[in-house]
Order: structure tokens, then C-alpha cells, then sequence
């Protein structure tokens, strides 16, 4: 696995545990643990965005890591 697929499947999984969160918050009546969840969804939210950048700035520096899009078969 190279670097760049380390970091796009690291992404995926913090982008996914975030919607998680999301989905835990709605679920719940509890107020306290509501914000618990809005919080956590929030800090990895941002850390998402700096992995985000992070990701873009190495693919602009080494194209081949940049991840190819699947090929989408013609009917």
C-alpha cells in the first residue's frame, strides 16, 4: 500500500467514525451526551480538513500518489 492509499483509506475512516458521531447524536435524547458527540464530530471534522490539505499538497508534489478515480462501465 503506498502512502497515498494509507492517507485517502486514514481519511475514509475519520470521515465515516465523524458520521458516526453524527448519527449517535440524533439517536439520543440524552442533552449531555448529544453535545459529547457534536463536539467529537466537530474536533474530527477538523482534523479531517487538515488531513484533507495535507492529502491535496502531497498529490500536487508527487502526482503519483494521487488516487485514481475507478472507471465507470458504458451501458
Amino acid at each position: 500500500m503506498t502512502v497515498g492509499q494509507k492517507m485517502h483509506q486514514t481519511l475514509a475512516t475519520l470521515e465515516s467514525a465523524a458520521a458516526n458521531l453524527k448519527s449517535f447524536a440524533l439517536d439520543t435524547q440524552d442533552k449531555n451526551a448529544q453535545q459529547m458527540f457534536n463536539d467529537y464530530t466537530r474536533q474530527l471534522e477538523s482534523i479531517c480538513q487538515g488531513l484533507r490539505g495535507r492529502v491535496n499538497y502531497i498529490e500536487q508534489q508527487e502526482p503519483q500518489y494521487k488516487m485514481q478515480q475507478p472507471q465507470q462501465q458504458q451501458q
